[in-house]
């Protein structure tokens, strides 16, 4: 299991280069089409709301189908996207080939999860879902900067054109390494869809929507706060953000093991993570050295809020496992529409100084959430039965 779980690994890695690899080519792009660097930026939210409208609902309609042939399929939009992209097609076009592999980026994310999650011991499980999702730590570290790297060095297309090998090497990945996995017996469409009432399940996904935003309020202007506030020198802020991938990698691996022991606590902790992080932020200086520990204790604390919130979702949902990840994945990434909206509220109404409350705000509101499903999850004591009197 721990093979499959490495390959579905590479395989996310993959997906996320395609997902936020783009980042680095959206000046070029917006030059080359002669548009405006925001008209540009709608290629990543376009691909961000396409996960969260379209693909717990997408998840559900191949849960049916044999789990290795879903993931070998996944890859196939994300190869045609790359390649039609490269040639540089019309603007509109390059839209549709961001929106069509984001129909299946949530499947496969989803299906993965639901693949360890299923034919895995449950004390192992946490360990895998972090092995899983160290994917998006990885192509943060390595594939990402290449693309970039790549761009730099030979034009966009060739951002587009790396993408592509990478997703190709995924799926070569996935049909040497993983077996077939028939669909495995889970509750129907109707049984599933009615997690989406059930108040544990909603509370769930409501704190892990609440924690995503509260860590992108500050983050979605990670480079714009460390250059504005924290005063780094623009040539070292390729640093500072391999540094946060490489923590972030540690964090997750760390998560996993505490989800293991206790996903209350590990719950908890986690929280407290947006807090501990707005304070060093807002008592630290301009001094590089206490800026790069605190970014260091930033990507290890950020980066499990992923795991954690698969975690709490799915274990509010044990009944339809890929369809609940499929939810986290969609309030993962409102997080992220939600976390960066206000962050640029802030921005505009109390300058970007203010961005680090914007994280408390929020993981303030997910402990109340956190406590009030702990408090509805509590066993209640049995009710005392009258002993008749004979």
């Amino acid at each position: 299991m721990k093979k499959i779980a490495y390959c579905c690994c590479f395989g996310i890695a993959s997906m996320t280069t395609t997902y936020f690899g783009i980042v680095g080519i959206l000046p070029q792009l917006a030059e080359h089409y002669h548009i405006s660097l925001d008209k540009a930026g709608s290629l990543v939210s376009i691909y961000a709301l396409t996960i969260a409208l379209v693909g717990p609902f997408a998840t559900l309609l191949v849960s049916n189908f044999n789990r290795r042939v879903v993931l070998l399929a996944c890859f196939a939009p994300f190869l045609v996207a790359g390649v039609v992209s490269a040639l540089g097609p019309p603007f509109w076009v390059l839209v549709l080939m961001r929106i069509v592999p984001g129909l299946f980026h949530p499947v496969f994310f989803a299906t993965s999860l639901g693949i360890v999650g299923a034919e895995s011991d449950p004390a192992e499980r946490p360990r895998l879902m972090a092995i899983v999702l160290s994917g998006i730590g990885v192509a943060t570290v390595v594939t990402i900067p290449l693309i970039t790297y790549a761009v730099g060095q030979w034009g966009w297309q060739a951002g587009f054109g790396l993408q592509t090998i990478i997703s190709a090497l995924g799926m070569a990945a996935t049909y040497w390494f993983i077996p077939s996995l028939p669909a495995t017996a889970h509750a129907g469409f109707r049984e599933q869809l009615g997690i989406l009432v059930k108040p544990v399940f909603l509370l769930s996904a409501a704190m892990a929507l609440l924690l995503v935003s509260g860590w992108f309020c500050t983050y979605g202007y990670f480079v714009t706060y460390l250059v504005s506030i924290k005063h780094v020198a623009a040539g070292n802020i390729s640093y500072q953000l391999l540094l946060f991938g490489a923590m972030g990698l540690v964090g997750n691996w760390l998560a996993g093991k505490l989800l293991g022991r206790s996903l209350q606590v590990t719950t908890y902790l986690l929280l407290a993570g947006p807090i501990l992080v707005a304070a060093g932020l807002l008592a630290t200086g301009s001094q590089l050295a206490l800026t790069t520990g605190m970014v260091a204790v930033w990507g290890l604390l950020y980066a499990p809020c992923f795991l954690l919130s698969s975690a709490v979702i799915t274990a509010a949902a044990p009944e339809a496992v890929a369809f609940a990840n499929s939810i986290a994945a969609s309030f993962s990434n409102l997080g992220v529409a939600v976390g960066t909206t206000v962050g640029g509220w802030l921005i505009a109404h109390y300058g970007i100084r203010s961005l680090p409350w914007g994280n408390v705000g929020f993981a303030l509101l997910a402990l109340a959430v956190a406590l009030l499903l702990g408090w509805l999850q509590k066993p209640k004591p049995a009710a005392l039965t009258p002993v008749s009197s004979t």
